[in-house]
Formats: structure tokens, sequence, C-alpha cells
């Protein structure tokens, strides 16, 4: 996967013109209560200080892409106060649910003016997909039978566009045993129909609260830090990472590569409980 030399400080200025670029937040953990905290930290402080780094270091994307876990007591005022940050930047914006948010309550509440709970879209030769990976009543993830069905359509509606498929899950094990309880339940239905269509390059995803990069038939692999709290990556049972809330940022080139980069705050926020053994 291409990146910038430092991974990071790179501006969307600096890239051609004709590449998608698109500022990925996730997991953001967002109240009704603007002043509570997810293991010691105020999630609402720490998206707005990302997104406010995130536009100051890149410049303006095409795309934001907001991959859920978006408000984790899924309440009208977490999703009312997301959409009005979200409005703010102008920027056209795509929300997708974990299994901490409602689906039908984000289409209801997120899909205003510039700000869209949709299932694709397509930009500068690329297509964007975005797939309700949540099921019920469990952190776990699936493509059900419908969403298999909606991505076959989308695929075929588009087989000359370079395709970015988004959801929340992570589609394989990232190496976590407590994580990878969580993983998706059907991988092989879904790489099945992926890899009978060329034109998909990569899958997006939130939820595992850290880095992940890897590539699995032929097609990149890419899990993204949070907004808020990381998770440590490797470990069997739940531990907190100190690393710093942070963003992805993504360069899709009209040949189908992608460049992509990594950016953090400069410093843990305080508060962070690292001693917790779960939320």
């Amino acid at each position: 996967m291409g990146s910038s030399p430092d991974n990071k400080q790179v501006t969307f200025q600096q890239l051609p013109d004709e590449s998608l670029k698109v500022l990925q937040l996730t997991d953001s953990h967002l109240y009704a209560d603007p002043s509570r905290c997810l293991l010691g930290i105020n999630t609402l402080e720490t998206f707005d200080q990302v997104l406010a780094q995130a536009l100051m270091e890149t410049g303006t994307p095409d795309l934001l892409l907001a991959t859920g876990d978006l408000v984790h007591d899924a309440s009208d005022s977490g999703y009312k106060r997301l959409l009005g940050r979200l409005r703010l930047t102008e920027i056209p914006s795509y929300c997708l649910p974990g299994n901490h948010d409602l689906p039908g309550k984000m289409r209801q509440l997120l899909n205003q003016d510039n700000v869209h709970c949709i299932p694709s879209v397509q930009a500068k030769g690329w297509s964007l997909i975005f797939l309700d990976s949540t099921i019920p009543n469990n952190d776990g993830g699936r493509i059900d039978k419908g969403q298999l069905a909606l991505l076959k359509v989308l695929l075929e509606a588009h087989p000359d566009k370079h395709t970015l498929i988004c959801m929340h899950h992570h589609p394989l094990p990232v190496g976590s045993r407590w994580m990878d309880t969580m993983v998706l339940q059907n991988p092989d239905s879904f790489f099945d129909l992926v890899v009978d269509h060329p034109q998909v390059k990569a899958v997006l995803c939130g939820h595992i609260h850290q880095v992940f990069e890897t590539v699995y038939k032929g097609v990149k692999l890419m899990g993204t830090p949070s907004t808020c709290v990381q998770f440590t990556a490797g470990e069997d049972d739940f531990a907190i990472d100190a690393t710093p809330p942070g963003y992805r940022w993504l360069s899709l080139q009209p040949d189908g590569e992608i460049l992509s980069g990594l950016s953090s705050l400069p410093n843990i926020p305080s508060g962070l409980d690292l001693a917790s053994m779960g939320y």
C-alpha cells in the first residue's frame, strides 16, 4: 500500500487533483451527555480535536467517512450532535453503522444536507460501497443475505469503476482473541463475491480501535484507530493502548492505486484508564 514518507503531515493539495481524497473517522462513541467519558476519555472532546487536526493537516477532502460506533448509547441527541459537527465541515459525509449504533435511527437523523446514510457513492472513477455489518443485539458482524445481494447489485452496476468497500466490522481476524470474537461471521460468502469482481481494490473497516493493514486474495484490508480509545494489538484479553486518538486519510488514484496514511493527536488525553478490564 502506498503511504507518505512519514505517514503524516501530507496535505491533499500535494496529491494529484484527479485523485479522490477521503478522510476516515471511526468509533467516535459519542453520548447523549456531552460530558460523559469512555474509559476515562471525553469522546466528544477527542472527536472534535481529531476532526480539527485532520482538516488542518490534510486540507479539505472530497469525502468524509464515519465508519460506525458513532454514538455509544445510540441516543437521538448524540446523533444530532454528530450531525451538527459534520454539517459544519460542508464536506460530503457518509455514515455507516457499528454494533453500538441503531441503523434505522441513523438513517432517520443523519440523512440531511451534506450528511448521508446511503449504500454507495461514485466519484472520480471510484465507487464506494457502504455495507451494514451489524447484527441486532450482538457485538459481532455479518454481511447478511440482503447486504450480500445489495453488494452484488452495486458491483455489477459499476464494473468499470475501482471500488472501495466500507464496513464497520473487521472481515478477518486481527490476532487479538477477545476482539476476534466479534469478527465478521461469514467472510467466505463475502470474499467469494469480492474476488468475482476484480474492480474491488480494498476493504476499509473500523471497530478494532487499532491499525491493521494486510492483503487477502489480492484485496487490501485496512483498519483504523478510533477518535477516542485504542485497543492494544495482539492481546488475547481486553487491553487499552497508550496511543492517542487518530484518523486515516486515503487518496484513491485514477489507476486504482490507494495511497493512505495515519495521524494522531500529539498527546494521550488526560484521564485515560489504562487499567480498565473492559467496557
